[in-house]
């Protein structure tokens, strides 16, 4: 396979997935190298996510490297099978790679939960809602890119769509229900579409009141996505110079005990559209 000029964040999962197996078995990239046939340096661009691996490759250097855990090796080679392009690869060269990575980590989830302080959840923001996001941007970004920015992040909603939609849960600080982006007209239209989309049977929406204090994670937005196996986990945090992805194991395990915390938290579902209902009524 030709290597690619800029690997997506699934294909560097995939390689340091494939590093951290060889470390812990004690290979040699010349050994692995030997296995496959190849130059040594493939198998460092292979792990660094700039050569693609096929998945029979990929279940070979598993097997040489002892690891047996049959359903991670099936995810990881199933992560590395060719696969149709996806909607967010009509972006590619007129959006930040980054935002195309968000789409893609969504798409393959096994499921969602995000923590939100001072925006609402991206998935389930309005056009008006993300076009005020965007037009806050400094430096001021295009027209061009705000509009294909916000037609991009309407996009992502299709995951919650169709026959078998995504499970997602959101929590969100009273915070971000009560910044008026966009405007007292455009945060009630958002306000009301959270609640609307709270109706469905695969949509969880849980309010942090500000009377909880200090909480964990509190300067972060944070996208907790579950993979095929819980290995494949990743953690997405969103900041200023772009996301960021976290897939170690003690990164890993610290979220999890964020979202643990958010849910004993929280107001349970029913108080938490009562409290988005409130808010909303007021504005």
């Amino acid at each position: 396979m030709p290597p690619r000029t800029t690997p997506t964040e699934r294909q560097k999962r995939i390689g340091a997935e494939l590093r951290k197996m060889r470390l812990a078995a004690g290979v040699t990239t010349d050994y692995a190298a030997g296995l496959l046939g190849i130059d040594r340096t493939k198998i460092s661009n292979i792990e660094s996510g700039v050569r693609i691996i096929t998945p029979d490759r990929l279940r070979t250097l598993a097997c040489h490297y002892a690891c047996g855990d049959g359903d991670y090796i099936e995810a990881l080679a199933s992560m590395a099978r060719k696969r149709e392009r996806g909607w967010w690869e009509q972006y590619r060269g007129s959006l930040p790679a980054g935002l195309l990575d968000i789409a893609e980590l969504e798409w393959h989830a096994a499921r969602l939960h995000t923590t939100q302080v001072m925006h609402l959840p991206g998935i389930l923001q309005t056009e008006e809602y993300a076009r005020a996001i965007f037009d806050g941007v400094l430096p001021a970004l295009p027209r061009l890119e705000v509009e294909l920015r916000v037609v991009h992040r309407m996009q992502r909603q299709q995951v919650l769509d169709g026959p078998e939609p995504m499970e997602y849960m959101g929590f969100i600080h009273e915070a971000a229900l009560r910044m008026r982006f966009g405007g007292s007209k455009v945060m009630r239209e958002q306000l009301e579409y959270l609640l609307l989309m709270s109706e469905r049977r695969n949509i969880v929406l849980r309010v942090v009141p500000v009377e909880t204090g200090v909480f964990p994670g509190a300067g972060n937005a944070m996208t907790y996505a579950d993979g095929p196996v819980p290995q494949l986990d990743t953690v997405l945090l969103d900041a200023a110079g772009g996301p960021i992805f976290l897939s170690a194991e003690s990164q890993i395990a610290r979220y999890r005990a964020h979202l643990s915390w958010m849910e004993q938290a929280a107001l349970d579902v029913a108080q938490s559209r009562d409290f988005i209902h409130g808010i909303a009524s007021d504005l």
